[in-house]
């Protein structure tokens, strides 16, 4: 199938991605658009594993205040480099995760992050609800396991799926930033303050 130009800015467009790569994705797909964007993520995530040891030293604290000043969020998110730190897509990226973190309320950035007694104050809710519905102990513990990977992914920013766009997650955004710059980058941490409230 011929690959258009129209086709590669088309594809250019959905994924902000280089011209010879989308050229090189929809070749690789016969020009299916879908399996381009796959393609184009998928090759994003190698390079994210590629960079992940890299150390992130660089980068910003990002703000975002919301309700008429009631509602703040910090977040500092790191990068290899100044150059970097100081690109329009790396500061959107912040200020996107850190309006997300204002609307979604995560309690960690990563799983591992989230304070073990929470975590098994929700194992033990969970098992009680299995046993008490008259599930036997094997099935109670499958329902936990599946039950705590659901909780993750609803107090954890990287599993969270992104406010805009549901169809990806925090840590989506983040590996198709990496693809894009070429550096390790990391949601380091974040700060969520609500007048009124304690967290």
């Amino acid at each position: 199938m011929k690959i258009t130009s129209q086709m590669v800015k088309e594809l250019r467009d959905k994924t902000n991605a280089g011209m010879m790569d989308c050229k090189k994705a929809l070749g690789e797909t016969e020009g299916d658009m879908e399996k381009a964007i796959d393609f184009l993520r998928q090759k994003g995530l190698a390079v994210a594993r590629k960079r992940a040891g890299r150390s992130t030293s660089e980068g910003v604290i990002q703000t975002y205040i919301h309700a008429g000043g009631k509602l703040g969020v910090m977040v500092e998110v790191n990068c290899e480099t100044d150059f970097v730190a100081k690109t329009d897509d790396f500061q959107n990226f912040s200020r996107e995760v850190a309006m997300h973190v204002a609307a979604m309320n995560p309690i960690a950035v990563r799983r591992e992050d989230i304070p073990e007694d929470q975590v098994a104050r929700e194992a033990e809710i969970y098992k009680k609800q299995a046993m008490d519905s008259g599930k036997p102990e094997n099935i109670a513990e499958k329902m936990v396991t599946g039950k705590l990977d659901k909780f993750f992914a609803e107090v954890s920013l990287m599993e969270q799926k992104f406010v805009k766009n549901p169809d990806l997650s925090i840590h989506d955004l983040l590996n198709d930033l990496i693809a894009k710059m070429g550096e390790n980058i990391t949601i380091k941490r974040f700060a969520r303050f609500q007048v009124g409230t304690d967290a």
